[in-house]
């Protein structure tokens, strides 16, 4: 695809000029579009036309303008637009090539109905790139997350069903904060009256979301992602309790906030948190901090570790009798004890 845009593609970004702005001079609409100003005006003889009725005003408050009562299509693409629009799709749903998918079939409309000038490279993406699916990404049913943006656009609480990933079922009411993305998830941020807290549910496990007539007030000016991520990191089975020789801000920047708050002590600093998966916590986690490190809490975790550690002194040992074989090291604590 050109650096430069194509004339068409100018004289679609020229109509949106002027639906947004009603009077636009030549020498406006030549800054806005980047060009001179003898471009601009052929950009408005290409709307021309195409029928659509473009006025011109002389006079110190004079330019361009739509016609009066001027019925323009809904929505207008440049070729950028379009192909963004695609590899938008594509990055977030790999199944978006699929006509059965639901998005697939949306975006394959819009890509017809795009004209063939700008809508020709898009086609051509979506037909031939092929994108990975995601193991962790889940789709919520767009029905119940309809209910819930609902909810949480006009502060109402929602009786909702939900289902644990151990399977366990309940009902309860909660006030919806905010729905947040996260690595191809989707979370309600919510207040959940059934335990009196915070708590971040998978969308894709809501079975059923109802608005009811009792309204709430969020939290003022809180921060939807920062606020998911540090409550990721809280309520879970196992706890966890890690402490690092170094200080807080040389380990801050390799901890995320799902494994829990960091805190100061004495010349180091000490993670507290909980999980719901030890294996992962030590392996995809706590494997890649570059400082040394105790597991002191909880028992689960302190296994986890030495797990890991024994299988990684296995796969280095030599086998060869009387060689002298790697110690694990100094930075785990011994799984006994709490």
């Amino acid at each position: 695809m050109p650096n430069d845009p194509s004339p068409t593609a100018r004289a679609l970004r020229t109509l949106e000029i002027l639906r947004t702005r009603p009077t636009t001079t030549a020498g406006e609409l030549a800054e806005r579009l980047g060009v001179t100003e003898r471009a601009a005006r052929r950009y408005v003889g290409i709307l021309r036309e195409a029928g659509i009725p473009v006025e011109s005003a002389r006079g110190p408050h004079g330019g361009y303008r739509l016609g009066r009562g001027t019925r323009l299509p809904p929505v207008h693409f440049t070729q950028a637009e379009a192909l963004g629009l695609v590899m938008a799709a594509l990055s977030g749903r790999p199944a978006v090539t699929d006509v059965d998918d639901l998005v697939g079939a949306a975006l394959g409309k819009v890509v017809k109905a795009l004209p063939e000038s700008v809508g020709r490279q898009a086609a051509l993406l979506r037909e031939y790139a092929s994108a990975a699916p995601d193991p962790h990404a889940a789709h919520p049913d767009p029905a119940v997350t309809s209910s819930l943006v609902e909810a949480v656009a006009h502060r109402r609480r929602v009786r909702l069903t939900y289902r644990s990933e151990s399977g366990n079922t309940w009902e309860e009411e909660a006030d919806p904060w905010s729905l947040v993305v996260r690595h191809g998830r989707w979370y309600l941020l919510c207040h959940s009256h059934r335990v009196d807290a915070v708590r971040t549910y998978r969308v894709d496990r809501i079975g059923e979301a109802r608005s009811t007539a009792r309204g709430f007030d969020a939290p003022a000016g809180f921060d939807p992602v920062a606020l998911l991520e540090e409550n990721l990191g809280t309520g879970w089975r196992f706890a966890t309790r890690v402490v690092f020789d170094a200080p807080p801000a040389e380990v801050a920047p390799w901890i995320r906030p799902p494994m829990g708050r960091l805190e100061p002590l004495g010349d180091g600093c000490v993670l507290v948190g909980s999980t719901r998966n030890p294996d992962m916590y030590a392996q995809d986690w706590l494997a890649r901090v570059p400082f040394a490190f105790r597991v002191e809490g909880g028992a689960e975790l302190r296994a986890a570790v030495a797990a890991l550690a024994a299988r990684f002194t296995a796969a280095v040992r030599d086998p060869r009798p009387g060689a002298e074989q790697p110690s694990t090291g100094p930075t785990v604590a011994a799984p006994d004890g709490g």
